[in-house]
């Protein structure tokens, strides 16, 4: 009778649950993707402009040949959380196909160290590999993340991933965002799939930059807005705190998410050396050091992103320099383009433009002569005046010595390697001033107003 009286009642709570299914379902909100996290692919390594870059002869000993059979674990900071994520691979600057393995993603330690019991397996279209085509990129299924089960949680503000990953065979040139800022780790070649050990043992060999995978996305509330910052090194993040997390668009997440606790998502776009108006073609074989022109990754860097809903673009500055040269119109058509494509392919989207900040006097060969300031600031005129963007961010006035026309002093000594700075890319302190000139209205106005 006890056995008989347990599976009535099982049966009822059942009964019970199973009615009670439509109505929960109903009272779900809605879902969607939102990207927590990117890194613009720039190019095949070692071109480019990374920052405290440890040596990378022991972990990749042939740029032509890459990674061989080994792993990388790469540290990343998302900033909204989910009960689920998904993950964007990038092989746009390869010339073979990529087959990736052991992919798993979990919470970071410290080091290359993951916290136990959080590994997850991570699988592609329901198999644990995946090869991608030269020039392509692939999105993983979506991966469970039980770490995340509370995602707006105040612990896991500011936590790190690290999505681990091993190249089976040989990669060829490897697909790479340079400046990282952040310490990520490889195996030594030939050390096969490793990503599924939580110790940080096999993985060795640091690395201040990001390879192969260009974007997270996490299962967020409809609606989630994404805010992608574009630009070059200054967005970047040259000059910033190694492992710090304080570029501008980094403390601009943390005054939203103070406003707005893990419902904004800020995205970083930016590349170190990067232009509007050139280089005229970019291919793996004719690559240059800032990566594609704007317009050339306009689509791949933004467009393809999920819940964008607002844009800050900071550029120029390159544009001008001795290895630009380029016009002020070539780089004002260029933006009227950019944000004709944008408006395009995302309807509805926010686009603010942010003054270009000064170089006036930089110790970089390439920068800081009186015509290119001259462009600079006719550049800022137009994106002041010019009637192309919703709002304008003043970056420039948050920075600007009016006394000498260059960087106020206080932001000249760069932070990565405590290093006297260049008079080109603001510190530390200049990435918190320049942040906190952007009003929140100005990028998420219906968000402010509740």
């Amino acid at each position: 009778m006890s056995d008989v009286h347990l599976s009535r009642r099982a049966m009822g709570v059942l009964l019970a649950a199973a009615a009670a299914a439509p109505r929960a379902a109903e009272a779900q909100p809605a879902e969607g993707w939102a990207t927590t996290w990117a890194a613009s692919a720039q190019g095949p390594y070692p071109i480019g402009n990374p920052s405290a870059q440890p040596n990378q002869s022991f972990a990749f000993p042939s740029a032509p040949d890459g990674a061989k059979d080994q792993s990388l674990r790469l540290i990343i900071r998302p900033t909204v959380w989910g009960r689920q994520a998904r993950l964007r691979f990038s092989n746009a600057f390869g010339t073979k196909p990529l087959t990736l393995d052991g992919v798993h993603v979990g919470l970071q330690h410290g080091g290359a160290a993951v916290m136990p019991g959080t590994n997850q397996a991570v699988r592609f279209g329901g198999a644990g590999a995946v090869t991608i085509p030269p020039g392509r990129d692939a999105w993983s299924d979506a991966v469970a993340l039980p770490f995340a089960a509370e995602p707006a949680s105040p612990l896991l503000a500011g936590r790190k991933l690290a999505v681990s990953l091993h190249v089976a065979g040989e990669s060829g040139p490897m697909t790479w965002h340079a400046k990282a800022l952040q310490t990520s780790y490889a195996t030594p070649p030939g050390a096969g799939a490793r990503g599924a050990e939580e110790a940080e043992a096999a993985f060795p060999h640091p690395t201040a930059s990001w390879f192969f995978l260009d974007a997270v996305d996490m299962m967020m509330p409809a609606g989630t807005p994404a805010v992608v910052c574009f630009g070059d090194s200054i967005t970047d993040g040259t000059a910033s705190t190694m492992n710090g997390d304080d570029r501008w668009p980094d403390v601009l997440q943390r005054r939203l998410h103070a406003a707005f606790p893990n419902r904004v998502a800020v995205v970083n776009a930016g590349i170190g050396g990067n232009q509007v108006a050139g280089p005229a073609e970019y291919a793996p074989d004719r690559p240059f050091a800032g990566g594609p022109a704007s317009l050339q990754r306009l689509e791949r860097d933004v467009a393809s992103l999920s819940g964008v809903s607002s844009f800050v673009w900071l550029e120029g500055i390159n544009d001008f320099s001795r290895n630009g040269n380029a016009s002020v119109e070539a780089v004002t058509g260029g933006m009227r383009r950019g944000v004709a494509m944008l408006r395009e392919r995302l309807p509805g989207v926010r686009v603010l433009g942010a003054t270009v900040v000064t170089a006036l006097g930089s110790s970089s060969a390439a920068h800081g002569f009186a015509e290119q300031d001259e462009k600079r600031r006719a550049l800022n005129d137009f994106i002041r005046n010019g009637g192309v963007f919703d709002a304008v961010v003043e970056f420039d006035q948050a920075v600007l010595d009016t006394s000498t026309g260059q960087l106020k002093p206080e932001f000249v000594p760069e932070s990565t390697t405590g290093g006297p700075g260049d008079k080109l890319h603001p510190n530390r302190a200049g990435y918190v001033a320049m942040a906190s000139a952007i009003d929140p209205a100005l990028l998420l106005p219906a968000l402010a107003r509740r």
